[in-house]
């Protein structure tokens, strides 16, 4: 039985995980971390990371950026595995992380989805034959109301894997509206929608001479998410120091 805590334990995806933990017999949580205690878990909660004395294999985290570099600390400290799941990190705190993974084992995804996961593969070979090709490619990710970065992780996450595809050739244009100039070959326009209670909508367009080809998923609850969250974190228990993604998880 692994033993997981989970960092951020009372926010939606917190909650989400711990009620799939509770049906999992191969996982447990044995402790929670949140600045809010007003939900009853059946496992103690601490308000900080320094404050929790529960041994544990792995911790699952799903908090915000600001509380990142105190988990880091504790994971390097203690040498326990992190499966980090915050999106938008500064760069600092990127680097902290790599840092991290020479002393402990970290898996850090932009994205939990095993779908999405495909998705970066998919468009990893899909751009080495359209982007020679001359075909544009555009992204456009549709998010609720209540997201706070923007472009999302999974987003940037995607439009990385085309241009690691493509030997880091292409720029990233994020607004057009300040320049009236046009669309240059090598460039991959990425575009952030938010509203409503959009969980995650990710379209990638590969527009060429008169033919379009569309990629898309979209995610219609945070249980995706969370689900692959729980198997990152049975796979990473016990595993010696590095970096790791889900590709070493579902072993694409």
């Amino acid at each position: 039985m692994v033993r997981a805590i989970m960092h951020g334990c009372n926010g939606k995806m917190g909650q989400v995980i711990t009620g799939l933990i509770k049906a999992d017999e191969g996982i447990e949580l044995v402790a929670g971390i949140d600045p809010y205690t007003g939900i009853d878990n059946d496992y103690p909660v601490f308000e900080r990371i320094d404050q929790c004395d529960v041994k544990a294999d792995v911790i699952i985290d799903f908090s915000n950026a600001k509380a990142v570099d105190d988990l880091l600390d504790y994971c390097t400290d203690r040498n326990v595995p992190v499966v980090l799941c915050t999106t938008g990190l500064s760069k600092e705190q990127l680097g902290k992380v790599k840092k991290a993974s020479e002393k402990t084992a970290v898996l850090k995804s932009a994205n939990m989805s095993l779908g999405v996961n495909l998705l970066m593969k998919l468009l990893r070979d899909a751009a080495k034959i359209l982007g020679p090709a001359g075909f544009d490619i555009e992204l456009v990710e549709r998010h609720h109301n209540q997201k706070v970065d923007a472009p999302s992780g999974t987003a940037l996450a995607l439009a990385d894997s085309i241009n690691e595809a493509m030997d880091h050739t292409y720029e990233y244009v994020y607004d057009r509206s300040q320049v009236r100039r046009k669309r240059d070959q090598k460039e991959i326009g990425i575009f952030a929608v938010r509203g409503g209670t959009i969980v995650g909508d990710h379209e990638v367009i590969f527009a060429g001479a008169d033919e379009v080809i569309e990629f898309r998923h979209t995610a219609y609850s945070k249980t995706v998410f969370g689900k692959g969250a729980v198997e990152a974190a049975k796979f990473l228990a016990g595993k010696p120091a590095g970096a790791y993604d889900m590709s070493d998880v579902i072993r694409f």
